[in-house]
């Protein structure tokens, strides 16, 4: 029996309770004591709230298998999640800019500091446990989803501690400007975090090839067997947690159609041992006939370095 909060939804459910707890103390104490900072972080919560229901949502989808409509499966709805969850955080630091400068321009009042750090304490706590967990999950399951949510509450860490760390000099210096000052570093913080989701959500949108390790384990399992004379067009792509790999691969011209084609299942099973996930479609192609093609037609030598030509084996 699977441990509660230990697969992708679980996870995912844990992170949307948490969130939701988090957010509901920082508005009350917020709203009582008057910090801009607390209130600030409020947001940041509400917004990660927010962003963990996006990610839950967005894992049911992904784990559904593929279907006439969506032969590559479902992979991709957690890229679009860790979009959204970007756009959030930007929003989040938007509001929280805005709110300070008006502090600053208008003025700060007096306020309580001690319930401000105190949540500010449990916070840092809760989302640190939060975010191992989803870290956790993530990198054992490939979701972009859930990494996108745990870098989420990473950067609500580091805010809450910013933010209690402020407050703690506001008690101590009695300077109240402090606040929406340490509000607008919180922000610029979070722009930051937001960014680097950002960047890793388009990738797979935009059909990047797999990383060099993962691309010269492919090449290493087809330069590995002697049967293999020659590969070329290798492509890559991730969708969600799922790789996708095809190359044509080049045989003897003498192979019976059985023995090419146990030849090819046997490689592209040693592909998906090493990587996990992975959906590969290997073309078999005969070698001679296939480089006097290229010869003819598209005037290619073996020797050229283009992936998309073919190549002999070393």
């Amino acid at each position: 029996m699977e441990r509660p909060w230990a697969g992708k939804v679980g996870a995912a459910q844990l992170s949307v309770v948490s969130n939701t707890t988090l957010t509901m103390l920082k508005l009350v104490v917020g709203l009582m004591t008057g910090s801009v900072s607390v209130l600030s972080e409020a947001a940041h919560s509400a917004n990660d709230l927010v962003a963990s229901v996006i990610a839950l949502v967005s894992v049911r989808i992904s784990d559904r298998p593929a279907d006439d409509g969506h032969p590559y499966g479902h992979g991709k709805v957690e890229s679009l999640s860790g979009m959204a969850e970007a756009a959030l955080i930007f929003g989040a630091a938007a509001w929280i800019i805005y709110e300070a400068v008006s502090k600053l321009t208008h003025g700060t009042e007096d306020f309580a500091t001690g319930p401000g750090m105190a949540v500010m304490a449990v916070s840092v706590v809760v989302n640190v446990l939060v975010s191992r967990r989803l870290y956790s999950v993530a990198k054992r399951t490939d979701s972009m989803a859930l990494h996108a949510d745990a870098e989420h509450l990473r950067t609500d860490v580091v805010t809450s501690l910013g933010v209690l760390i402020g407050l703690g000099l506001v008690r101590w210096t009695g300077w109240h400007v402090l606040d929406p000052v340490v509000a607008v570093l919180v922000a610029l913080l979070i722009v930051s975090a937001a960014s680097r989701l950002f960047a890793g959500a388009v990738a797979p949108l935009l059909d990047s090839g797999l990383p060099t390790a993962e691309t010269d384990i492919v090449r290493g399992v087809l330069e590995a067997e002697a049967q293999v004379l020659g590969f070329h067009k290798l492509r890559t792509r991730k969708s969600g947690s799922s790789r996708h790999i095809d190359c044509h691969v080049m045989l003897d011209d003498h192979l019976s159609l059985v023995d090419a084609h146990q030849a090819i299942e046997e490689l592209e099973d040693r592909i998906r041992a090493l990587l996990p996930g992975t959906e590969v479609v290997l073309h078999a192609e005969p070698f001679e006939a296939e480089m006097e093609h290229q010869r003819r037609h598209h005037g290619v030598a073996p020797s050229e370095p283009d992936d998309d030509a073919p190549r002999e084996r070393p």
